[in-house]
């Protein structure tokens, strides 16, 4: 039970850590936008919408992408120098759009 709970307030405190700038992300998104779109909504079925995501879960896959344990090499070429600021600030801005 211990260890349970030291999971959980470690998996909080981790997600409290996300808190991003949807302003900075916003600019940074730029080079985003030719796939998924200058609001977050993909023109083309073969990438996905971002806007309105949960801003834990678009964290998470950039992280993934980054660290090469996602792989797709559009993706984790462009993730590949993204800054932990750079993803939280990208995540609160897609996650802001509806």
């Amino acid at each position: 039970m211990k260890k349970l709970v030291i999971t959980f307030a470690a998996a909080t405190l981790s997600f409290g850590a996300l808190a991003g700038d949807p302003a900075a992300g916003k600019a940074k998104s730029m080079t985003c936008a030719g796939c998924h779109g200058m609001n977050g909504i993909s023109n083309n079925g073969m990438w996905p919408n971002l806007a309105g995501q949960k801003e834990p879960y678009l964290a998470s896959q950039l992280k993934q992408f980054r660290d090469g344990k996602r792989n797709n090499a559009m993706m984790t070429a462009m993730a590949k120098g993204l800054s932990d600021a750079d993803i939280a600030n990208l995540a609160a801005y897609y996650a802001s759009l509806k």
